[in-house]
C-alpha cells in the first residue's frame, strides 16, 4: 500500500531529552548569572569599617589588587572581583596609590577609581610667617607622613634637600600642599624649597630700580622681617620703604622681630629693654644692615613688597593697635606717634 497522505511518527530517545533539559537548564542558569552580574556590578558593597583603607603599590597584579581591597575590608569575594577586573577589560589600568572607600561603594566605582588613580589625597597647609621649627611641627601632627626630617640638624636637612651649605629658615614656600599617605616629609620639602625658588625668581624680576638689596637672596631676608613686622596688608610696601629708606641711610632696621628670632625659645612674650641690647646676629637694633638669614617663611605679597617698596621718605613706624601701622618721616614725629599709640599720651 502507499504512504501518501500518512504521518510517520519519530521516536525521541531518552539521552535526547535529557540534552534538551539539561541545555535549557544551562541558559536558564546564564540567564541568571547574566542579570545577577547586571545587578552585581552597580550593588553597594558592605565594607568592614565606616572607611576603607588601602595601599595598591606599583607592580602589583590585578588578582592582587582584589585580594589587597577584600583584605582591607571590602565584603565581597576576592575571586568575584578579580573576575570583574578581567571581564571589563581594564585589568591591565589598574593604577598604584593609596585610596579610600566609603559605604555606598559598588564594584563599578571601585574599578573606575582603581583605573582613574583616583587616589585618596591628603592636605597640609605651611602658613606665611611660619619659621622652620613651626613648619616641621606642622609636618610631624601629619600622621600619614614619612617623618624624616624629624630631629635633623639644618645642615643636614639641607643637604637632604640638594642645598648643602644654604640655611633653611625662609626657604620654603607658605602654601597648601597636597599629598599622598606614605609620603615623604623630604619630599613635600622639596615641592615646597622648588616653589620658593620659583617666586622669588619672579619677584626679582619684577624689582624696581634702585633697591637698598641687591640680590634675591637679600630680597628674600628682607621679604622674612616684611612678613612679620605687617599687621594689615595695606601697609606691606610702606613698611619695605621705611626699610628701604634705612637700608640707604645705614640706619638699623630696628626690626623687633629679627630681635625675637635671635632669641628663639628664650622669648616669653615680653620684648625687654635688655633684650634690644643683646648681642645677636640677628639683633637689628646693634647691628647695621639685613640679619644673616631670613627670619620666616614670606608670602607671595612680601616678596613682592621687598622689591617694590612705596615711594617715601619715612623712616619710622609704630603700631597703632588695630592691625595698621602709622609711618613718620623724621623722629620727632615717631616719638609723637609713640606717645599717642603705645603710651596713650
Amino acid at each position: 500500500m502507499g504512504s501518501e497522505g500518512r504521518s510517520v511518527d519519530v521516536p525521541v530517545s531518552g539521552q535526547g531529552v535529557r540534552v534538551r533539559i539539561v541545555v535549557g537548564w544551562i541558559v536558564v542558569v546564564a540567564l541568571g548569572v547574566a542579570g545577577w552580574a547586571r545587578w552585581w556590578v552597580d550593588a553597594d558593597l558592605e565594607l568592614a569599617t565606616p572607611t576603607v583603607e588601602v595601599l595598591i603599590p606599583y607592580g602589583m597584579s590585578p588578582r592582587d589588587v582584589a585580594v589587597a581591597v577584600v583584605d582591607a575590608g571590602v565584603q565581597t569575594p576576592a575571586w568575584l572581583l578579580y573576575a570583574w577586573f578581567r571581564l571589563s577589560g581594564k585589568a591591565p589600568q589598574l593604577k598604584a596609590g593609596n585610596y579610600e572607600w566609603e559605604a555606598g561603594v559598588t564594584p563599578r566605582s571601585l574599578l573606575a577609581r582603581l583605573v582613574r588613580g583616583d587616589i585618596s589625597v591628603r592636605a597640609v597647609t605651611l602658613v606665611e610667617g611660619w619659621n622652620l621649627w613651626q613648619c616641621l611641627q606642622a609636618l610631624s601632627r601629619e600622621e600619614h607622613l614619612q617623618h624624616d626630617a624629624q630631629g635633623l640638624e639644618p645642615s643636614a636637612l639641607m643637604k637632604k634637600l640638594g642645598r648643602p651649605g644654604k640655611h633653611p629658615e625662609g626657604r620654603f614656600f607658605p602654601d597648601t600642599y597636597h599629598y599622598t599617605k606614605g609620603s615623604s616629609e623630604l619630599a613635600l620639602l622639596r615641592r615646597a624649597l622648588r616653589a620658593m625658588d620659583t617666586q622669588l625668581a619672579q619677584a626679582w624680576r619684577q624689582r624696581v630700580p634702585q633697591l637698598a638689596v641687591s640680590t634675591p637672596e637679600e630680597a628674600l631676608i628682607l621679604a622674612s622681617i616684611i612678613e612679620k613686622e605687617t599687621g594689615t596688608a595695606a601697609d606691606r610696601t610702606m613698611i619695605s620703604s621705611v626699610f628701604h629708606n634705612r637700608l640707604r641711610r645705614k640706619m638699623p632696621l630696628q626690626s623687633d622681630p629679627t630681635v625675637i628670632y635671635g632669641m628663639w625659645k628664650r622669648f616669653d612674650g615680653n620684648l625687654r629693654k635688655r633684650d634690644l641690647q643683646e648681642s645677636s646676629p640677628w639683633n637689628t637694633y646693634t647691628r647695621a644692615g639685613l640679619p644673616p638669614t631670613p627670619i620666616a617663611m614670606p608670602g607671595k605679597a612680601a616678596l613682592l613688597a621687598a622689591v617694590q617698596p612705596a615711594r617715601s621718605a619715612a623712616l619710622y613706624f609704630v603700631a597703632r593697635g588695630d592691625g595698621s601701622s602709622q609711618f613718620s618721616n623724621d623722629l620727632s614725629d615717631h616719638n609723637r606717634a609713640v606717645n599717642r599709640y603705645q603710651r596713650g599720651r
